[in-house]
């Protein structure tokens, strides 16, 4: 049976709003949190941080605060490309719980006025790090997002490409 043109934009536009759906949702996961672990490499070693983030207002980039002298960044100086994970173990049953693996790209920061309205953003949310924060060895970290890849429960995954 074939589909007329109507039936395939009908079809069409359900499967664009059930994309755009399940983003804003993966999305909002990202904005209620505010931990993940990062996982940088370099050469052949992978290397994971427990991380405190912030996001911009699209949910596009990510930032976290990390000192010049840590294997983290001397990672994203070597190989931009990172995973990050975020989970919601703490507030659902393990059978319940999802994680949210984002992919993205370290994009260093070069304007100074956005360097602080983003250090200003992490202090908001994070005022127990202002020593950290304002230390002279900080280095802000910018993660473009790439692509969301979300599990719920323990088979039912759903992935976006950005």
């Amino acid at each position: 049976m074939e589909m007329s043109i109507i039936q395939m934009r009908i079809f069409a536009n359900r499967l664009i709003k059930g994309r755009l759906m399940m983003l804003e949702k993966m999305k909002n996961f990202v904005r209620k949190k505010n931990i993940c672990v990062l996982a940088t490499v370099s050469g052949d070693k992978p290397y994971c941080s427990l991380m405190a983030y912030t996001t911009d207002a699209a949910c596009e980039e990510i930032y976290m605060v990390t000192h010049r002298n840590t294997t983290k960044f001397n990672n994203l100086q070597k190989n931009p490309l990172v995973s990050l994970l975020i989970d919601s173990r703490e507030t659902q049953p393990r059978s319940n719980a999802q994680a949210l693996t984002i992919a993205g790209v370290f994009i260093p920061l070069i304007d100074k006025n956005k360097k602080q309205k983003i250090r200003d953003r992490m202090l908001a949310s994070f005022p127990h790090m202002k020593d950290f924060i304002h230390h002279p060895e900080s280095e802000l970290i910018r993660i473009k997002i790439n692509s969301f890849l979300i599990l719920d429960g323990l088979t039912e995954s759903q992935f976006i490409s950005l």
